[in-house]
């Protein structure tokens, strides 16, 4: 009997598991119509507009899943949103130039961070600590003269 009600016990524990709760976006304060935000990677600049809505996801006026083919752009251009568990209560519009795909994924998920924190500042301390609020200063290396790239040099020859 005691063996019993352990397994019933454990069974109860396994189906409260808690369930995602999903946030709900702040109303916009008067006479504002978005929140803002900014992000660059390597040569990429993404303008990035955000409005209380249903989950709306356009960047240079494209559906987001079309624009981004390769999904670990995808979910990084998501990442903000999934972090915060608002991905079904957000309108993103981004603007997005230069640079390429995955250059471009990294502009839009800084961002998209930025604009969220400006939205919700209570989600400042959880994005940083992610890494989504981080610039990432990488960029190309350029190429010296008297070398055939950044780094790599034309065959030397001694005789």
């Amino acid at each position: 009997m005691v063996e019993e009600k352990n397994t019933e016990s454990a069974t109860q524990e396994v189906s409260q598991a808690p369930e995602p709760v999903s946030r709900t976006a702040p109303t916009l304060p008067d006479g504002q119509h978005y929140w803002w935000g900014t992000g660059r990677r390597k040569k990429a600049t993404a303008r990035v507009r955000i409005r209380p809505g249903s989950g709306n996801f356009l960047i240079n006026k494209r559906e987001v899943d079309e624009f981004f083919c390769i999904p670990q752009d995808l979910n990084s251009a998501k990442a903000p949103l999934e972090m915060a568990k608002m991905l079904k209560s957000w309108d993103v519009w981004a603007t997005v130039e230069g640079g390429g795909t995955t250059g471009q994924a990294g502009a839009v998920m800084l961002g998209l961070a930025r604009a969220l924190t400006n939205a919700v500042p209570d989600l400042d301390a959880e994005l940083k600590s992610k890494g989504l609020l981080t610039r990432d200063a990488r960029m190309k290396e350029r190429k010296k003269y008297g070398q055939r790239g950044a780094r790599r040099r034309f065959q030397f020859s001694k005789r």
